[in-house]
């Protein structure tokens, strides 16, 4: 007997009716011929890219089926099956994989990288593991609303190797939060075995690392999947806890087409051929007299005209022409700052920390649905004590204590964003980013421009040296963000900017990284107003007038600036960007055409600092407006060293009045 003839695998159908049956049946053979016609359009060169979810898609629509339409899914890509029972149209999904404008990236993004929030649906990325941490952010807004709402989230046994995979179970399970973290177990990560992916025998054995119930089910079975993630979903609804989810099952052809399946050992294939999951269920519904061939012939007929005609429309849209105005309007989620004056005139002497912490405070007040997360932030007040009492004034749900954790951190806070929330997410020190850097470029910055979901996420960032705080705790690396389209940048030298440009960070919807130097926390002080005020982004700070040199620079530099200039008597005009990105170039432009001299001066390592680009940007605009060479000084080439003696040597203020005197005098 033909081994597709003979069922292999028992279902329960004792809480489905007839018409259910037939539901599922539709909604689980609409991915398997969209499949099919997939494969012709790869082999024809109408796609460029195919990542088959043959025999898996059993996982897909049962999730799909099984979760409330208004809770969100995070897919990934063998999960064709999620968007089709979500009932995204065909015309588009088709034209998302022809790279079209109807698609759901404008042809910016390929394949299954997208997101639809009118379907509960939120994209991934090639990296596989940074959506673990986003639906922490969804099921943390659906807890902190009381929604009882659960969210259900995708990896593959492969990209559970990440460190993300970890990191988001952690704080799943220690804030309790309604995700169903699932895995789709099919024993391959590309060409790589499971056998050399992990240790353990099975991925429930992780669950009681994580405090969290694991469950393993055949991910074959399409009523099992359904059956099970309904019970998990209305017990974590009422009782919120995250769930870790194996569901068993084989990638049947390669992880995407063209790398092919010569690794798989001989035969794989047709045990698992056995246990195909359509062809499984048609037959049970066969035996159960649900439906007979011509029920399968008409429902074949009528999905492959609908594919057909999803593709006819498809296929008919015109290629995209470029328009590099929209391309880079996309970056960012549409936003027209409207500068809020102080109410009264009420003024106190501030720190830098006080404004800062007196203007995230205003914030919290004036924007509830905001949320503060950070490793120590709570009842310690963060190791800088600038949310010192906020638990007090605001609750633990609002200020949240996180695990060491900056990945699934950041990755959170932009799942609250998906939910119309807003986070403020403290690195404790600006140097431990890179742990959190993938979320930070590849998924905050490029999220609008990709698929319209903005990022409303403020990134707290203590910087800079002069504190004898060594490589670890001192460097100053905004130009690792500078270089990232989709990320604004701000860098205060002073109290009131620093409390004026927070609050404007916060009410702006897009992902914001706020440089904080840990130098001028407590060493500076001057009148701050007491109310609430927002400062204009994207516009520098004249803070001293002059007709013989323009100083260009920012944070600690505007201070090393003033002392130089004050010193020696130089009638130099001082130019504090504030907002590094976007770059205030008017400003620049301006006062160099004035004085007809430049200097640029950053804290940061020379070799790739932000001066190059001003120096660069100023070259190229005021060229026949120059007395003078552009000067670069920043700090030297190397980490950032312990040792007191060391430090000033690294750092470029020492240089700075001889690189001004050589430009005098040229």
């Amino acid at each position: 007997m033909d081994i597709l003839e003979k069922r292999s695998i028992t279902y329960d159908r004792t809480a489905y009716s007839d018409q259910e049956l037939k539901d599922i049946y539709t909604a689980i053979l609409k991915p398997r011929l969209i499949e099919e016609k997939m494969l012709i359009l790869l082999r024809q060169g109408k796609i460029s890219k195919w990542f088959s979810g043959w025999g898996q898609e059993a996982i897909s629509v049962g999730a799909a089926l099984a979760m409330d339409e208004d809770e969100f899914i995070l897919p990934m890509h063998r999960n064709l099956g999620i968007f089709t029972t979500r009932g995204i149209p065909l015309n588009r999904l088709f034209a998302q994989f022809q790279g079209k404008m109807s698609g759901f990236t404008k042809g910016r993004d390929r394949s299954f990288h997208f997101g639809a929030k009118d379907y509960k649906i939120a994209g991934m990325i090639s990296h596989l593991g940074p959506q673990l941490g986003i639906a922490d952010g969804i099921a943390l807004a659906n807890k902190v609303k009381n929604e009882k709402k659960a969210t259900i989230v995708f990896t593959g046994d492969g990209g559970a190797s990440e460190g993300d995979f970890h990191e988001s179970l952690n704080v799943a399970a220690v804030w309790k939060l309604p995700v169903i973290f699932t895995v789709e177990n099919n024993c391959w990560g590309l060409s790589t075995p499971s056998s050399e992916q992990f240790a353990c025998k099975q991925f429930i054995d992780k669950g009681i690392g994580y405090g969290m119930k694991a469950v393993q089910i055949d991910g074959n079975n399409i009523l099992e999947v359904i059956s099970t993630i309904r019970n998990l979903a209305e017990e974590m609804r009422e009782n919120p806890a995250p769930v870790l989810l194996e569901c068993m099952t084989f990638r049947m052809r390669g992880h995407e087409e063209a790398s092919g399946t010569k690794y798989y050992p001989e035969g794989i294939q047709d045990e698992w051929q056995i246990k195909d999951p359509v062809t499984n269920f048609e037959l049970f519904l066969k035996e159960e007299g649900v439906i007979d061939e011509a029920f399968i012939k008409d429902l074949t007929k009528s999905i492959k005209k609908e594919i057909q005609n999803g593709l006819d429309i498809a296929s008919a849209e015109e290629k995209i022409v470029p328009n590099t105005e929209k391309e880079i309007e996309d970056l960012f989620a549409p936003y027209e700052q409207q500068v809020i004056a102080p109410v009264s005139n009420s003024t106190s002497e501030k720190r830098l920390i006080d404004a800062i912490s007196d203007g995230l405070k205003q914030s919290m007040q004036r924007f509830p649905e905001t949320i503060i997360m950070g490793q120590d932030v709570a009842e310690y007040g963060g190791v800088f004590k600038i949310t010192e009492g906020f638990v007090d004034l605001f609750g633990k749900e609002r200020v949240r204590n996180t695990p060491l954790c900056e990945s699934a951190i950041v990755g959170t806070g932009l799942g609250l964003s998906m939910k119309g929330m807003k986070a403020v997410v403290e690195m404790q020190f600006a140097d431990f980013v890179t742990c959190g850097f993938n979320q930070i470029v590849n998924n905050l910055a490029k999220i609008h421009w990709r698929w319209g979901q903005n990022a409303d996420v403020v990134v707290r960032m203590p910087t800079g040296a002069g504190v004898a705080a060594g490589p670890f705790h001192s460097q100053s690396n905004e130009a690792w963000f500078f270089h990232t389209p989709g990320l604004k940048i701000l860098y205060p030298s002073s109290p009131s900017e620093a409390k004026g440009l927070l609050a404007a960070a916060i009410e702006d919807p897009n992902p914001v990284m706020f440089f904080e130097h840990k130098f001028l926390y407590r060493s500076i002080k001057e009148e701050v107003h007491d109310d609430y005020y927002t400062i204009e982004i994207g516009k520098a700070n004249t803070v001293r007038e002059g007709k013989a040199l323009t100083i260009i620079t920012y944070g600690l530099g505007v201070h090393w600036a003033n002392e130089i200039v004050a010193e020696s008597g130089i009638d130099a005009e001082i130019i504090d960007l504030r907002t590094l990105a976007p770059l205030d170039t008017e400003a620049i432009y301006a006062s160099v055409k004035k004085t007809g001299k430049c200097l640029v001066l950053h804290e940061d390592c020379m070799t790739g600092g932000i001066g190059a680009e001003i120096s660069a940007l100023v070259t190229e605009n005021c060229f026949k407006f120059l007395d003078a060479p552009v000067r670069r000084v920043a700090s030297l080439d190397t980490p950032v060293p312990f040792d007191a003696g060391l430090e000033i040597n690294f750092l470029p203020k020492e240089r700075a009045l001889t690189a001004i005197n050589e430009l005098m005098e040229y």
